[in-house]
């Protein structure tokens, strides 16, 4: 701004000028740029985003109730030919292939939406540790410790919990005694 006031008009004009020119140079660096990063990416993560679209998609369609009905009204179709092929072997082997083919690839489909899930759930609830003010940090990651680590933690949490009830049990007997002392109206029994 102080920059402008020192400027006369036709200085102003060559200075909006360049600057106009410079950000028109940065921006078509950056597009240069991007576009190397896109070219430079791996086959492997442009494959991996891929199936990751993919997978999701699927998901979400074969999920649902109408894929389920289709499932139903193939299986349907494919037994009422039965007669029309004389329940041959080439009539079984159509829907075991089928059914085979399709269970393999949801078994891939299934997996890698329950690791984006996970993986979800495992951020979210490491947020919560972190925000809680007493919450144990060393929570945080739980899923990377070793399996040894994990049951000596499930033991600690197994003695918290019993001593919880513990705690429980004698304040629910105290409570007992109070409603029952408030019953009788406070006179001894």
């Amino acid at each position: 701004m102080r920059l402008r006031s020192f400027l006369t008009g036709t200085d102003m004009r060559c200075f909006e000028l360049a600057a106009a020119e410079y950000n028109i140079m940065a921006m078509e660096t950056q597009k240069r740029k991007l576009k190397e990063q896109e070219e430079s990416r791996d086959f492997f993560c442009v494959v991996s985003d891929a199936f990751r679209i993919f997978a999701r998609g699927s998901s979400m369609v074969l999920g649902s109730a109408w894929a389920f009905a289709s499932a139903i009204l193939i299986i349907v179709v494919w037994g009422l030919t039965g007669s029309t092929f004389h329940y041959s072997h080439t009539w079984q082997l159509i829907i075991n292939t089928g059914t085979t083919i399709v269970t393999f690839l949801m078994v891939f489909l299934i997996q890698n939406t329950q690791n984006r899930d996970a993986k979800a759930a495992h951020l979210k609830l490491d947020e919560v540790i972190r925000a809680l003010k007493d919450a144990r940090n060393e929570l945080v990651d739980l899923e990377k410790l070793s399996d040894e680590d994990l049951t000596s933690l499930e033991k600690q949490f197994e003695r918290v919990r019993k001593k919880a009830e513990q705690d429980g049990n004698n304040l629910a007997a105290l409570s007992r005694a109070n409603r029952a002392e408030r019953a009788s109206g406070g006179k001894g029994i």
